[in-house]
């Protein structure tokens, strides 16, 4: 989880980007955003979620810095959303199992 959770901290967005997900992210609902993101089927653990959700992401960045037509911003602060929101889930689950 660490290496994860290194690996998102190290990301650099526009502004912009991140600021729109930050707004969003409020509203994260696993069931129903992971899913629409994904693609239908049985949803992954928060672990492997977010590892696909990061290769999304980095395919969709490529696109925005390569000012490629087929870019959609608003794919790309969805796929953020969902980042943060499996970054929450699994940070909750490790404060869960810690020992007390």
């Amino acid at each position: 989880m660490n290496d994860l959770m290194g690996m998102l901290n190290t990301l650099r967005r526009p502004r912009l980007l991140i600021r729109a997900a930050r707004i969003g992210v409020d509203d994260y609902r696993r069931d129903i955003h992971l899913r629409r993101v994904l693609g239908q089927g049985a949803l992954p653990r928060s672990g492997p979620a977010l590892i696909r959700l990061m290769e999304l992401e980095d395919a969709l960045n490529e696109q925005r810095r390569g000012d490629e037509a087929g870019y959609s911003p608003i794919r790309h602060v969805e796929i953020l959303i969902a980042m943060m929101g499996e970054a929450r889930v699994l940070r909750a689950s490790a404060l869960a199992a810690a020992p007390v």
